[in-house]
């Protein structure tokens, strides 16, 4: 992600969508705003997405088709795809150009209320110390990431509210320009620690946020203790990503396996024993029970994973599955089908890099 001078590229109208025609984005949602729903708009005029990846292009994607103003900053390709054609959103089984404006350049932030947070784990600390000096003081940073250790990485080097999201959406990225939607999208967001916990306008900012995105018809629930629901993310994640990057399946076809369940069954029980070691609570039955409903639910979905390694690119493993295993060293946790899936991963991305 560059910090260069590129140029914010605000977007028309536009004609091409992936592998289809598109529909222009100007006129969705046009119903009036409640009292409620206006009074939440003005406190968040103007969004930035940091890292428009495939999940940060689909937030990014529905605030604009709302009618906020969003910029996208992302990689090159990306933006420049953007320029010519606008983001292209396949969505129930219809293709929209959303306007937006994208860049490489994260100065972009600088007239932001509200950034949303999309980096890979392994970019996290870089990211956001580069993107610090340009941040404006009453901004509100999101974490819309994998891994428990995000949100308070990037509070440790900004000034602003972080806000942890844990994300359950299945997008990916076919090409530059596109995002192609999945299922679900619904975010959990809650305090960062308990001193947000117990603050009564933090609460106040929680409810002006989860209004924000409903205007947007993205579902968002409040929870009183989001880093244990973090970690119920994680616990999803292990049993998931590793495994559908190496096979380069979707969920349905590891839920077809009995075998490739039972070794997600070890991958949750371990994540609950090192949760445990952490002072995080996750109950063995609702955890097994939780990671099953995931291949239901987005029965199509190939893991983040899985789309990295298929683009020969580096994964998140080694905040996944790879940090599971070095958790569980360092508590004497054991987490060997952690640690051999991590290892497997790693293998395959070496290669890549060799190649």
């Amino acid at each position: 992600m560059a910090a260069a001078q590129s140029k914010v590229r605000a977007l028309g109208r536009n004609r091409f969508a992936c592998h289809g025609r598109a529909r222009a984005g100007a006129n969705y949602h046009s119903s009036s705003l409640t009292f409620t729903e206006a009074l939440v708009t003005h406190r968040f005029n103007a969004v930035a997405v940091v890292g428009a990846g495939a999940v940060g292009s689909f937030y990014g994607a529905m605030l604009a088709r709302a009618g906020h103003r969003v910029t996208l900053i992302g990689r090159a390709a990306h933006v420049q795809a953007i320029d010519r054609h606008g983001l292209r959103l396949q969505m129930a089984g219809r293709v929209e150009a959303v306007r937006v404006a994208a860049t490489e350049d994260l100065a972009a932030t600088h007239d932001a209320d509200l950034v949303l947070f999309s980096v890979k784990s392994t970019d996290t600390e870089t990211v956001a110390r580069q993107m610090a000096p340009h941040l404006a003081a009453d901004a509100l940073v999101l974490s819309l990431q994998n891994g428990v250790e995000n949100a308070p990485t990037i509070a440790r080097h900004v000034q602003q509210v972080v806000v942890p999201a844990v994300v359950y959406v299945a997008t990916e990225m076919p090409e530059p320009g596109c995002v192609k939607h999945h299922g679900r999208g619904d975010l959990v967001i809650g305090p960062l620690n308990r001193v947000a916990a117990g603050d009564a306008a933090s609460r106040q900012l929680l409810q002006d946020l989860a209004a924000f995105f409903a205007g947007a018809e993205v579902p968002v629930r409040i929870s009183d203790d989001v880093m244990a629901e973090l970690w119920g993310k994680l616990m999803v994640n292990c049993a998931y990503n590793a495994i559908s990057g190496l096979a380069q399946a979707s969920y349905a076809q590891l839920a077809a396996m009995p075998s490739i369940r039972e070794l997600q069954h070890t991958l949750v029980r371990e994540v609950v024993a090192l949760a445990a070691a952490e002072g995080v609570n996750l109950p063995l039955a609702a955890s097994l029970e939780a990671m099953e409903r995931i291949a239901v639910a987005m029965p199509a979905q190939r893991s983040s994973t899985a789309q990295d390694m298929a683009r020969r690119k580096p994964s998140e493993i080694d905040h996944l599955n790879g940090f599971v295993a070095r958790r569980g060293r360092e508590l004497g946790i054991p987490t060997p089908a952690n640690q051999a899936l991590h290892a497997l991963v790693k293998l395959v991305e070496a290669g890549h890099a060799g190649a």
